[in-house]
């Protein structure tokens, strides 16, 4: 059963590939959702898949991509989507 979260990343990760690299790990997962650079600096990822293929995004989410510094991250659940397909990086 798919279960969807949405996630806030602070710290450096805008403009060090970290959307680009969420991608990537999401499809690799294979997860649907999208992520996005928020105006505060932040970049929001919605992940909607199966638990374990969640679970390790947001591990990953934790350590972020080679250039970029995470400070935090938050999650929640959010209803899923059944229109929601593929993973995009929205801007």
């Amino acid at each position: 059963m798919d279960e969807a979260v949405i996630v806030s990343i602070t710290g450096k990760v805008q403009g060090v590939f970290f959307r680009a690299d969420t991608r990537r790990i999401a499809l690799g997962h294979g997860l649907a959702g999208y992520v996005r650079n928020m105006p505060d600096g932040s970049v929001q990822a919605l992940f909607q898949g199966d638990t374990t293929g969640i679970e390790k995004m947001l591990a990953w989410c934790r350590q972020g991509s080679p250039h970029s510094r995470v400070d935090g991250v938050t999650s929640q659940s959010v209803l899923v989507r059944e229109d929601l397909t593929g993973f995009d990086i929205r801007y």
